[in-house]
């Protein structure tokens, strides 16, 4: 008679479980939905000497983090351009989005303030 008992997993098993499980396609879409949204509005802040890449977007709470490089560094209107304009146009257009962080700032090591490049 054959044995029929549920057999254990075994750790090897459990590993390959966990390469398996990548982003959902609920992630994939949100981060496609908002790269195409940057994808739009990335030339406007290009003709104005600066840039933006998307860092990464947070599932879960909702928060994009973007980078804003160039002339964006020094401009005293970033912040407005990134709350007023980047994160509204997100929260409207992208459902899943509550918040866009700059972490140009952060990865310089600035803790508050406007970088300054000489």
């Amino acid at each position: 008679m054959p044995d029929t008992s549920p057999i254990a997993k075994t750790d090897a098993d459990e590993l390959t479980d966990d390469m398996t499980t990548g982003p959902s396609a609920d992630d994939a879409r949100l981060y496609a939905a908002v790269e195409q949204v940057i994808k739009v509005i990335r030339p406007a802040i290009q003709a104005d000497n600066g840039d933006i890449f998307l860092r990464e977007v947070d599932e879960e709470t909702g928060v994009v983090s973007v980078e804003l490089v160039g002339a964006c560094i020094t401009c005293p209107a970033s912040s407005q351009t990134l709350k007023q304009g980047l994160e509204r146009i997100l929260t409207q257009r992208v459902d899943g989005v509550s918040e866009v962080r700059h972490v140009g700032e952060e990865l310089l090591g600035y803790d508050e303030g406007t970088a300054v490049s000489l």
